[in-house]
């Protein structure tokens, strides 16, 4: 069986105020993981990390383009979420293993203060999918979500990318509804799909 106990985070100036230490049967295939937030200092590991998992990403997002992940335009773009990081509007975390290597980023954007809110994503990278980390990483940051102030989290997926709604359901959001949106993906017409938590 697996024992969740949730301890208070080292430094919470890195980590969530909380994280879970999982303690997983020999075989279960699930990793512990932390969350921290962005730091200054994780611009290239996370470059390396987006250039190495694009093609795979690709498959389920639309891409970002080749200038992306040029050195100077990505240093740009990190100072760019730190600067809204810092304002309150966003908060951006790198899913990070025990030997401290990115495996996956979650961002909570769009914070409305007044009402509460804010929309989720994440991406979980080629080698680590299949272990339970996007789920692990979600339910950490519905466990912050009182200490951010938010009572609710909007996220949507498009209705090919199964394996993140499964994620999302785990995790106790519901399915509100189907987006008439409609995006060009991979030479496709998809919708998105809407989902909501409430704490």
């Amino acid at each position: 069986m697996r024992e969740q106990k949730p301890i208070k985070a080292p430094d919470s100036r890195k980590c969530l105020s909380l994280q879970y230490s999982y303690y997983e049967e020999p075989g279960s295939g699930i990793m512990q993981i932390k969350l921290e937030k962005l730091q200054v200092a994780d611009s290239e590991a996370l470059r390396q990390f987006e250039m190495k998992n694009r093609s795979f990403f690709e498959k389920t997002v639309p891409g970002r383009g080749d200038a992306y992940y040029k050195q100077e335009v990505f240093e740009q773009l990190h100072l760019n979420l730190l600067t809204e990081q810092g304002t309150g509007d966003a908060v951006f975390y790198l899913m990070k293993n025990e030997e401290g290597s990115i495996v996956g980023r979650l961002n909570l954007i769009d914070m409305d203060k007044t009402n509460e809110t804010g929309h989720i994503g994440y991406r979980v990278g080629q080698n680590y999918i299949g272990q339970g980390i996007a789920s692990q990483a979600v339910q950490l940051l519905l466990e912050a979500a009182p200490d951010l102030n938010i009572r609710q989290i909007q996220a949507k997926t498009t209705e090919t990318n199964l394996a993140s709604q499964k994620v999302l359901e785990k995790s106790g959001f519901s399915q509100v509804e189907e987006m008439d949106e409609e995006i060009d993906f991979n030479g496709e017409q998809v919708k998105f799909v809407h989902y909501i938590w409430e704490g």
